[in-house]
């Protein structure tokens, strides 16, 4: 293995600096998105998917009809390394992208109509 590997002190504190809503769980770090059901929670599966397969590094999931669980660990070496941070921090980065923040032409999801309402982000 070629990435860092991280003891659970060094992987609560960098947790807690660069991935507030991500946790240190039975040897695994966790994130639970919710979402406004099933439409908006298969969106987010295939988008963790898409990201694992590029990386080639797969998190573990837990599906249910208005939340993904996505658990991550370096699995040869059932530890927590870089390569658990890299994909947790690109997932974070993509399923919690809210463009109508950003000020340019795309204006986001429309999350005040309930036919639309898709993640239920974080206020940070």
């Amino acid at each position: 293995m070629t990435s860092k590997v991280y003891s659970e002190q060094e992987t609560i504190a960098k947790l807690k600096k660069e991935l507030p809503h991500w946790l240190f769980e039975d040897g695994w770090i966790r994130r639970k998105y919710k979402t406004s059901g099933w439409k908006a929670t298969l969106m987010v599966v295939n988008t963790v998917g898409h990201l694992a397969e590029a990386a080639w590094h797969h998190p573990d999931l837990t599906v249910s009809y208005a939340f993904v669980i996505v658990k991550l660990m370096t699995h040869d070496g059932k530890c927590i390394s870089d390569k658990d941070f890299e994909l947790a921090k690109k997932i974070e980065d993509v399923i919690q992208w809210q463009p109508g923040k950003e000020g340019g032409a795309l204006e986001g999801t429309p999350n005040e109509d309930v036919r639309f309402k898709y993640i239920k982000y974080d206020h940070i």
